[in-house]
């Protein structure tokens, strides 16, 4: 893929074409990192100089995951291209190299010059790429004046939006050992203390069934909503009822729009994700774990600090455990974290980016966040000192990390369509100060 870009990116007039490679992954004795591929499309000192983000790599898929179709062989069918990366995030690169092939075929100029940084470990926490900006921030990204990234999504099927923030995420695992190895809970059962017990009591001890994290000083660290982001979300096209029938469940916590899009978008939550260690098979197996893993996420946003965030969970969870009065041993740590990023969603890229869906589409964007995680934008604003804005071009329904991965034509095309006149607004927009 990274040489095919090249080779593209060649054809379509882009200059300055390299592949900056990222080294040997950490965890492997030979295993290349993927690189990073690099362009630029004009340099004319008078232009705005725009850095375009997008990536390469997809998530695994097989045919026997429940894919209808050969899932790396792109298939069109009622109006929609079907395949592994059709949405995340193939389809919008090519979606920009269409971009350049069709100013080429108008003999029609770009009224900005573009960089492109193209990476290959996305869906691998993006390894390599944060360094990368940071080693090139007074070289090749040197003079940035806004980063567009199109690598999410609609809220729905019909509404265009303009996303200017995402939530963080801090993963944690609990550690509970105790027998030297698996018991027969027919002969030790009430005899030594369970590690699956322990840590149950624990999980129970985190969030309630609604949603409420049990955590205490972690609300008060979120930032206060104000009247101006609150009348944010009162226009917002968003179907609750077509929104359950997405999860295939009626089992959403709130009953109204502006609640369930809060607890998505501006507030923490805290999931628990699993357990290693403990049996999970059919049957009826009567084991004692000698050593369970149990592992939880939570989805941060505006002002939660991620060092003290660590720091009151591990406590709690260490407190907690004092509190069972078990002679098992408690290990609680993080696994990794990505921060929250949120944008002005009125400054001078954005507005841009508003009047190029009004003209393409017809109807002004809903400003929305997003639950998950995209760690790269703070990177790239933080480091570059730039604004950063989420352009998406697919819809809320495509499947993406799913099977039957799709976008439908009509994003396609007019999601081109919208990328390029974004370029020609930003031309016409004064930065901000």
């Amino acid at each position: 893929m990274a040489h095919w870009l090249v080779k593209e990116l060649t054809d379509l007039g882009a200059t300055d074409i390299e592949l900056k490679e990222l080294g040997i992954q950490e965890d492997t004795k030979d295993l290349q990192l993927p690189p990073i591929v690099v362009a630029r499309y004009g340099n004319d000192p008078a232009k705005k100089n725009i850095l375009i983000y997008g990536h390469y790599d997809v998530q695994p898929a097989q045919l026997e995951d429940g894919w209808n179709t050969d899932p790396f062989t792109l298939v069109e069918k009622d109006d929609a291209l079907y395949g592994r990366g059709a949405t995340d995030d193939k389809g919008p690169v090519i979606c920009w190299l269409n971009i350049l092939q069709a100013h080429n075929e108008l003999k029609l100029d770009i009224p900005v010059n573009l960089v492109f940084c193209f990476e290959g470990m996305e869906e691998s926490g993006s390894l390599g790429l944060e360094g990368l900006i940071e080693k090139e921030k007074d070289a090749y990204f040197k003079g940035i004046d806004a980063v567009c990234i199109s690598d999410n999504y609609w809220l729905g099927t019909k509404q265009p939006v303009l996303t200017y923030g995402v939530r963080g995420c801090n993963y944690y695992s609990i550690t509970i050992e105790g027998p030297a190895a698996d018991l027969h809970s027919g002969l030790f059962g009430g005899v030594v203390h369970e590690p699956m017990i322990d840590l149950s009591h624990l999980f129970a001890k985190l969030v309630t069934p609604s949603g409420e994290i049990l955590i205490p000083g972690i609300q008060d660290m979120v930032a206060t909503l104000t009247p101006e982001e609150d009348a944010l979300y009162d226009s917002i096209n968003f179907d609750l009822e077509g929104f359950e029938g997405n999860i295939g469940s009626k089992t959403v916590i709130h009953d109204n729009v502006k609640s369930a899009l809060q607890a998505r978008w501006r507030y923490p939550s805290l999931s628990i994700h699993g357990v290693e260690g403990a049996f999970y098979g059919s049957g009826a197996k009567t084991v004692i774990p000698a050593k369970v893993i149990g592992k939880f996420s939570i989805r941060t946003v505006p002002d939660i600090e991620s060092a003290k965030l660590d720091e009151i969970v591990i406590k709690y969870v260490e407190d907690e455990f004092a509190k069972l009065g078990s002679k098992n041993k408690l290990k609680a740590e993080l696994i990794h974290d990505g921060n929250y990023w949120v944008s002005n969603p009125h400054n001078w890229s954005f507005r841009a980016a508003a009047r190029a869906t009004k003209k393409v589409w017809g109807v002004d964007p809903d400003y929305t966040r997003e639950g998950g995680s995209i760690p790269i934008t703070l990177s790239f604003q933080d480091i570059l000192k730039t604004s950063v804005i989420l352009l998406p071009v697919g819809r809320g329904d495509d499947g993406a990390h799913s099977t039957n991965e799709k976008i439908n034509v009509p994003n396609y095309i007019e999601g081109t369509k919208t990328l390029g006149s974004y370029l020609h607004y930003l031309a016409e927009e004064e930065k901000d100060a």
